[in-house]
């Protein structure tokens, strides 16, 4: 029991990772190429696009919640690329 558990908890950190949302899109992917391909269409494109799509959105969000918690200095004052975060002077 204890290694079905272990494989269980592997399983789901593979697969859903930090980011249950993108799990989610690739499986609704993969259910949507599973319908289209049921009917005899080309669905080479949907995974791609899909695989795409989830990446730049993974991406957008994880820099835009970096910008707004770990480059903020105490002051709220948000550093540009390649200036070090200072405490103002007073």
């Amino acid at each position: 029991m204890h290694r079905l558990r272990a494989f269980l908890g592997f399983l789901y950190d593979f697969v859903v990772g930090d980011d249950p949302l993108i799990a989610v899109v690739i499986v609704l992917a993969l259910a949507v190429t599973a319908a289209i391909a049921g009917s005899g269409a080309a669905v080479w494109w949907v995974m791609p696009t899909a695989v795409l799509a989830a990446l730049t959105f993974s991406v957008l969000r994880a820099s835009s919640r970096g910008a707004s918690k770990s480059q903020r200095s105490p002051d709220g004052v948000v550093a540009t690329s390649g200036t070090p975060l200072r405490a103002p002077r007073r």
